[in-house]
């Protein structure tokens, strides 16, 4: 199946019903649910600052990193640095340049993330970029627009959403929050709903060894404990605790995914204003440095372990303090560390609709376009949150989440450039047609009418008259219809008998020896 012929899956399953009834809906949900491979940009990157900049913003980074250093609250992390030859104190540790970007150079500038069905692994580099839920919202949006906290029921909701929409290349993990699940035994059933009800690439757990070794563990029974010892099959995310510190769970995390060669985002959570200087291009200048030191750390752990480097950098109101999402200053630092990033030759991460508006709104909408369009020309290579987000993440609506993944389908065509295979065709049709025709019986439009353009579902171009006829639906509520044919539509990718069987075995050993509140 082409790239034009899956363009097609944004048709709503009320239409395919109208094709086929009972019977079609059967053949439907019996073939394979379709799935983009790696989108390729055929666009270029664009520089939204000359050469001279990039390598200015470089030379403070190191700077910073020589001058003032990064804490590593940790022992072990200490004696590594003290090892390698850094100048440490306490637990600050400072850089010799060559010995930090020697580090660096050795994280591979491309590599495979594998997913349990291999049809849906992806390339993250270079010039591939792939499509990533959100993730971490304790909220949903549900589908009758009711703001309340997540549940297990939501997050696999999300999941088998993620599954189905062909232009998501990852499944993610906590999309939301199963809040209802004491939190140390929360992890277990996150990555198990991950597993289950998705075959894409997913992400692990960070928040305390413990988690990210049974998350290891887990990825152990689907994938053998061999395979996962040396191949990618998760990413998981670290965050440098700006300013300059990466915390003990944050490295915690980081030993035990890189030693087994699975690639973490090293991004610092930049609030620009508040935990960097009130900048665009002094926040670049921290953030690089932040990132740069946990890339370089990673190395120490298992040289030539993948790694992405990464940055999530909103700006703060400063009347409210509150973290703004589309805003042009994000999209301006996106493309400044896209610059950095091929400087470097790093895998990177940014994040795509991160927004700040509480609904599925025109506010959503100016927001998300902002920073895609940011993070497609930057030349971004994993592009998280781009399903979903709402509230500056607090919330995930299943309304957003359909019309994100709606219109993930337009941006990948857009970024993998201008088709020339017809236009000999197309040519032969303006002779074939004349002046004052029309090309609505050519062959040509025969041939191409389905696949030619994007043609979105959610989105309503009809005229007044039919749009009232068929209700007067808003955008948002067309997005919640949109998520429920879905999950009605949806078919679980199943596992091997065995294999789910082990899972389930391991999740209750597990959570007998865990308990159900923190201490």
């Amino acid at each position: 199946m082409s790239i034009a012929d899956l363009s097609q899956v944004t048709e709503t399953p009320a239409q395919h019903r109208r094709g086929g009834g009972r019977i079609g809906r059967k053949a439907l949900r019996s073939a394979a649910v379709p799935a983009f491979p790696t989108l390729v940009r055929q666009i270029p990157a664009y520089e939204i600052v000359p050469d001279e900049a990039v390598e200015l913003i470089h030379q403070e980074s190191l700077s910073i990193l020589e001058e003032v250093g990064c804490e590593f609250r940790d022992e072990e992390a200490i004696a590594l640095w003290r090892q390698a030859g850094a100048d440490v104190s306490g637990t600050r540790v400072r850089f010799d340049r060559a010995l930090l970007m020697e580090l660096v150079s050795k994280v591979p500038a491309e590599f495979t993330l594998n997913a349990r069905n291999p049809e849906r692994s992806v390339r993250v580099g270079g010039k591939n970029s792939i499509f990533v839920p959100m993730y971490g919202a304790p909220y949903v949006r549900d589908l009758d627009n009711n703001r309340r906290y997540g549940t297990l029921e939501d997050l696999q909701n999300f999941h088998k959403l993620a599954y189905m929409a062909p232009a998501l290349h990852s499944s993610s993990s906590i999309i939301c929050e199963p809040m209802e699940i004491p939190v140390p035994k929360r992890h277990l059933h996150i990555i198990h709903s991950a597993l289950k009800h998705s075959d894409k690439p997913f992400m692990g757990i960070v928040t305390s060894r413990d988690r990210a070794e049974d998350t290891m563990a887990m990825a152990g029974i689907v994938f053998g404990e061999d395979y996962v010892r040396d191949n990618p099959v998760l990413v998981s995310i670290t965050n440098c605790n700006s300013p300059l510190v990466w915390d003990a769970t944050m490295l915690d995390a980081m030993k035990v995914y890189a030693r087994s060669n699975q690639p973490l985002i090293l991004a610092p959570f930049a609030l620009c204003g508040a935990s960097t200087p009130a900048s665009s291009v002094g926040a670049v200048a921290q953030v690089n440095a932040e990132a740069l030191a946990g890339v370089a750390f990673t190395q120490l752990l298992r040289p030539g372990s993948p790694q992405i480097y990464g940055q999530f950098m909103v700006a703060v109101d400063m009347k409210t303090g509150a973290p703004m999402g589309g805003t042009p200053e994000a999209a301006q630092m996106m493309y400044l560390m896209g610059a950095l990033a091929r400087k470097y030759r790093l895998p990177w991460r940014t994040s795509g609709f991160h927004v700040g508006s509480k609904l599925n709104d025109a506010q959503a909408g100016y927001e998300a376009n902002m920073l895609m369009h940011a993070a497609i020309l930057s030349g971004a290579n994993y592009i998280w949150h781009s399903a979903g987000w709402l509230e500056a993440g607090l919330s995930c609506g299943y309304s957003k989440f359909a019309t994100d993944c709606e219109q993930l389908v337009g941006w990948y065509k857009y970024a993998g450039g201008v088709p020339f295979e017809d236009f000999k065709d197309a040519m032969a049709a303006v002779r074939e047609v004349g002046p004052a025709g029309h090309y609505l019986g050519t062959q040509h439009t025969l041939d191409h009418f389905e696949n030619a353009f994007f043609s979105p579902s959610i989105m309503d171009f009809n005229s007044f008259e039919q749009w009232k006829a068929e209700g007067a639906k808003d955008h948002d509520t067309r997005g919640r219809e949109k998520a429920r044919n879905m999950l009605a539509d949806y078919e679980e990718p199943k596992l091997d008998e065995g294999i789910a069987e082990a899972l389930e075995d391991f999740i209750a050993r597990r959570e007998e020896r865990l308990p159900d509140t923190v201490n």
